[in-house]
């Protein structure tokens, strides 16, 4: 079969050992004559499965003590709303940098309990690029989306905070070193970096917790989730296993070191021939581009019939970019392979040499 070059935005690109390990899973889990899928739960081997996906979050991120890892259900959509019901307290104001789509939602979501406020945002210019902000000393927690997928843009340092500082992480966590210990609270949906969609990581550093004073439904308590070890409900169970086997890859290559040069080396490829190539140009303020999720256009759309020819005759899938872009967009986590992303910047040159 031929290899297809998957450029998608999410669900992600995996190993393709993980595919394989979690192929054979669903047919026989751990010579058990049980699939994965139709696996209790409760089973000793199914909470060996969850541990070790807890534990190697921990290992790979270098999650500081003081810190659990819960993985959830809902994606960062309910992310959104359980961050505020678990900060915002009754009278307070949550702190939002709107960059995008998501924060944009995350902040729907806020308004829904009560007091936010937008300290900084990037919508003026269609999100193209980070805005900078004023750290601020007061409010209940400062809320940022470290990468953006629509637009290609992505915080390229994040300086610690004065209050609680929350982030949705969903589509870069696992990308590169995070210094945990200057969060409250990371959330990240598993479809970009890290498995099938269904499972949310949450890190939560414990004493930030209890302080909002309001009356959590205990689904969105982030309090009741630890105190059931996350498993307060069933749990994705599918979804935990191939990220466990994700997070094994990463630690046997050699953490995030391993997965942060590559990825570096991806991007320079990438954004290095659409700053030569002069039929294409970037959409995003240069300091502020994505790693994860490059977004381009063509100077001239009249190129854009043999552009899509090049591509879909190399097997590149899933590069046309959100209709709030336009262009392309080549989404690039950790599972894809240097040599995908150099087929499409040859294809990109042979359409320069036609041109």
């Amino acid at each position: 079969m031929s290899k297809i070059h998957n450029f998608s935005a999410g669900p992600c690109i995996l190993p393709q050992e993980v595919f394989q390990e979690a192929s054979e899973a669903v047919l026989n889990f751990n010579n058990s004559c049980l699939s994965i899928l139709e696996m209790s739960h409760r089973s000793a081997a199914f909470v060996d499965v969850m541990e070790e996906a807890r534990s190697l979050v921990k290992e790979v991120l270098n999650v500081p003590s003081g810190y659990e890892v819960l993985f959830l259900q809902g994606g960062a959509s309910t992310g959104f709303l359980i961050a505020a019901y678990n900060y915002l307290s009754l009278s307070g104001v949550g702190k939002y940098v709107n960059t995008g789509a998501w924060s944009g939602k995350a902040l729907k979501e806020a308004k829904r309990l009560g007091g936010m406020e937008v300290i900084a945002s990037s919508e003026d210019q269609n999100f193209s690029y980070i805005p900078d902000y004023e750290n601020p000393s007061d409010g209940d927690y400062l809320h940022l989306t470290s990468n953006n997928t629509i637009f290609g843009t992505q915080f390229q340092e994040i300086k610690g905070a004065n209050i609680p500082l929350i982030c949705d992480m969903s589509s870069d966590i696992f990308s590169k070193e995070v210094n945990v210990g200057q969060y409250d609270l990371i959330y990240a949906g598993a479809q970009k970096n890290l498995g099938p969609a269904g499972a949310t990581v949450y890190i939560v550093k414990t004493d930030s917790l209890g302080k909002s004073g309001r009356d959590i439904p205990a689904m969105l308590d982030l309090n009741v989730h630890i105190s059931k070890d996350s498993m307060f409900n069933t749990p994705p169970v599918f979804s935990i296993y191939v990220s466990m086997l994700t997070l094994r890859w990463m630690k046997k290559n050699g953490g995030m070191n391993w997965i942060a040069d590559r990825n570096q080396r991806k991007s320079d490829l990438l954004y290095n021939e659409v700053e030569r190539n002069p039929l294409f140009k970037g959409t995003a303020r240069k300091q502020d581009r994505s790693k994860m999720n490059p977004t381009f256009v063509l100077n001239d759309e009249s190129h854009t019939e043999a552009f899509n020819k090049l591509w879909n005759d190399a097997n590149i899938s899933g590069i046309k970019g959100h209709r709030s872009v336009g262009g392309y967009r080549a989404s690039m986590y950790n599972a894809m392979d240097v040599d995908s992303v150099q087929v499409l910047v040859d294809c990109m040159k042979e359409l320069e040499n036609k041109a």
